[in-house]
C-alpha cells in the first residue's frame, strides 16, 4: 500500500502542532502499518516536498500497490500534475488532511484531486490516516 505525503509533512510533530498535532510522520507510518498488517500488506511510505517527486512515486508504485493514502498538503489547491498522475492510478485511494480544511482559510476549501479520490478524510488528525487505511482494506477487498 502506498502512503504518499506532500510538502511540509516531513515536519509533522514540530510544525504548528496546534493545527497538525504532535504525531510525527514515523508515528503515522507505524499506525497505518498496524492497520493493514493483518491483511499482509506492507506500507511503502513516500514523503516529498516537490510535486514532481510525488508524481514519480505514483508512477513508480502504480502496478505494485493495492491502493494509496494521499495527503497532498497544499498541493491539493493547485497540484495539477499530481492530479493527472492520480487520475492514472487505477487502484482505490483516499485523500487525507490532518486539519479540517473547511474550517481554515478560504483558499483551502477546494481540492483539485478530491473529485478523483475514492474518499476523503479531513479534520481528525493522525487518526484520519487509520480511518483511511481501514477504508482501503474495505475497498481493495
Amino acid at each position: 500500500m502506498l502512503l504518499l505525503n506532500g510538502p511540509n509533512l516531513g515536519a509533522l510533530g514540530h510544525r504548528e502542532p496546534e493545527i497538525y498535532g504532535t504525531d510525527t510522520l514515523a508515528d503515522i507510518e507505524k499506525a497505518v502499518a498496524e492497520e493493514v498488517g493483518s491483511r499482509g500488506w506492507e506500507v511503502v511510505s513516500v514523503q516529498r516536498d516537490g510535486e514532481g517527486d510525488l508524481v514519480g512515486a505514483i508512477h513508480q508504485y502504480r502496478d505494485s500497490t493495492v491502493g494509496a493514502i494521499v495527503n497532498p498538503g497544499a498541493l491539493m489547491i493547485a497540484g495539477w500534475s499530481l492530479r493527472d498522475a492520480l487520475a492514472s492510478y487505477a487502484k482505490p485511494w483516499i485523500e487525507v488532511h490532518l486539519s479540517n480544511v473547511w474550517a481554515r482559510e478560504r483558499f483551502r476549501h477546494e481540492s483539485v484531486i478530491a473529485p478523483l479520490a475514492s474518499g476523503v478524510v479531513v479534520g481528525l488528525g493522525a487518526y484520519g490516516y487509520r480511518l483511511a487505511a481501514r477504508a482501503l482494506l474495505h475497498l481493495a477487498a
